[in-house]
């Protein structure tokens, strides 16, 4: 990983972090130290990760197999882990196509390991940033064929895009030049759940980042990322509530939204 530009082991990564937090071995001691001071603030936070980690497994399977959906845009990857996007893709329907989008050097220093895919289909690797949607489009029409329709994937990455940054305009800017039955899957820290410890969690992360700050968004802000698009029932909620496979799952206060929208 030493050759990789811009990896340093000593500095927290989001991606290491949220690594830890999901049982990996992908992950420093700046990175623990991080992670264990946002559990301290906020112990759900374990929980609430692998809640949405089903919430990716459940989207894409509904995608693939309800929708027909065959190609996949995942920006804001994250360290490979069970169940990456194009493991479920591909279980679900072997031909499937995948573009993993990330800017971190520590998602860089494991790309490889998101490249395995089945012979019938195929994934490929982007090093950029989620605000640059023109250099991200051109980069996915290597592997994607952009006049079909795409689901694009932001689990987890528009809280590290401040309002400042206008995310809200990013996400328009993408979807705007996708052809229409394309989908957008999104899900994103909640201010509005468990609040106080939220707040708290994120003041402890952000003071350790040096790359990116974390912007917790309410439930009314997220619903908007799926302006002028159709969300598929149940809409905006908590992870565990998106259909899940049974009544049982994990606890009712998730501190995450999330929502599977159509472009018209």
């Amino acid at each position: 990983m030493g050759d990789v530009p811009g990896f340093d082991p000593s500095v927290p990564s989001s991606a290491r972090i949220y690594d830890y937090w999901l049982g990996g071995r992908d992950n420093f001691a700046a990175d623990w130290e991080a992670a264990e001071q946002a559990i301290a603030a906020n112990p759900g936070i374990v929980s609430d990760v692998r809640a949405n980690r089903a919430f990716l497994a459940r989207a894409v399977t509904f995608l693939a197999v309800e929708c027909g959906i065959g190609q996949f845009l995942d920006i804001g990857t994250g360290l490979p882990t069970a169940g990456n996007t194009h493991q479920v893709a591909q279980a679900a329907v072997l031909s499937s196509r995948v573009v993993y989008v990330d800017h971190d050097p520590a998602v860089l220093a494991h790309a490889r390991e998101l490249l395995a895919s089945a012979p019938e289909g195929a994934t490929a690797y982007l090093d950029s940033d989620l605000r640059d949607v023109d250099q991200i489009l051109r980069g996915a029409a290597a592997t994607l064929d952009l006049s079909r329709p795409v689901a694009v994937m932001l689990l987890i990455v528009l809280h590290l895009i401040p309002d400042a940054d206008d995310p809200r305009g990013i996400v328009a800017r993408l979807m705007s030049r996708l052809a229409p039955g394309s989908y957008l899957v999104i899900s994103h820290p909640a201010s509005d759940i468990r609040p106080a410890a939220m707040a708290e969690m994120t003041r402890r992360v952000n003071a350790r980042l040096t790359s990116a700050s974390a912007a917790m968004r309410d439930r009314i802000a997220i619903t908007s990322f799926f302006d002028g698009l159709t969300l598929v029932e149940p809409g905006v909620v908590q992870p565990q509530q998106w259909r899940p496979a049974t009544a049982a799952g994990t606890a009712a206060d998730v501190t995450a939204w999330c929502g599977v929208a159509r472009k018209p």
